[in-house]
């Protein structure tokens, strides 16, 4: 296991298949992520985000954010290259290159990452999640209709966003297609238990945006853009 702190003004962290001249992109880039992402709070005060990728550039890989009590936020990730991307794009005082292994039988996720073992079990889908599995997932992974989304959102959830501005001269879009309450946690981090789980409350500051503040899986499609010709686009096909 190696750490290092990361300053990443001066990372590299070019995802596959990107050119750059002069430290900006050559032409308009979007990015993929496709996923899940489990956001929850601890008695103990720490928060922790999930990042699942079943398909993104870098292939299927997982990450682990921690915004612990005392105030350091941290990222396990398990290469160098996800690590520069996602320290690129939000924002850490410390990075751990760690193996992130993540497993799901049924409704209970067992995580391991380095220092950080957790086990969550998922709750019964509410009427949000039952609406957003209702929306056509070639329409959510749109960025015009994360966009869309973005003020109703933060009405309806207290601290999250579906689209800001990220770090790296970034854009960010979340189009989600699925949420599920968290009921039960289980958390140790170096050894010290975590606690019981807890709303995410303060909001986890890693970026523009928080997880919902009530512990859950949300089933997503990230899109992070820069260069020229980033903006929402359009709802209909091409987009």
């Amino acid at each position: 296991m190696s750490v290092r702190r990361v300053f990443p003004q001066a990372m590299g962290g070019d995802p596959p298949g990107v050119s750059r001249e002069r430290g900006k992109a050559t032409s308009p880039t979007r990015l993929r992520f496709d996923g899940w992402i489990a956001g929850t709070g601890t008695s103990s005060g720490t928060r922790i985000v999930l990042g699942h990728w079943e398909r993104s550039p870098f292939g299927p890989f997982s990450d682990v954010m921690l915004d612990r009590a005392d105030g350091e936020r941290l990222l396990l990730a398990p290469t160098p290259e996800t690590a520069d991307f996602i320290a690129l794009t939000y924002t850490f005082d410390a990075v751990r290159i760690v193996p992130v292994r993540v497993r799901v039988e049924a409704d209970t996720w067992t995580v391991t990452a380095g220092p950080l073992d957790m086990r969550f079990t998922m709750g019964r889908r509410g009427p949000l999640g039952l609406l957003l599995r209702a929306v056509p997932g070639a329409l959510a992974r749109r960025p015009a209709w994360s966009a869309l989304l973005d003020f109703p959102a933060r009405l309806l959830l207290s601290g999250v966003r579906t689209r800001g501005s990220a770090g790296g001269g970034r854009r960010e879009w979340y189009g989600a297609r699925d949420l599920r309450p968290i009921d039960a946690v289980s958390a140790v981090f170096e050894g010290a238990d975590l606690g019981a789980p807890a709303p995410v409350e303060p909001p986890v500051r890693f970026g523009f945006g928080s997880v919902p503040r009530r512990p859950s899986v949300t089933r997503i499609t990230t899109t992070v853009a820069w260069g020229r010709g980033g903006g929402d686009g359009p709802l209909g096909p091409g987009a």
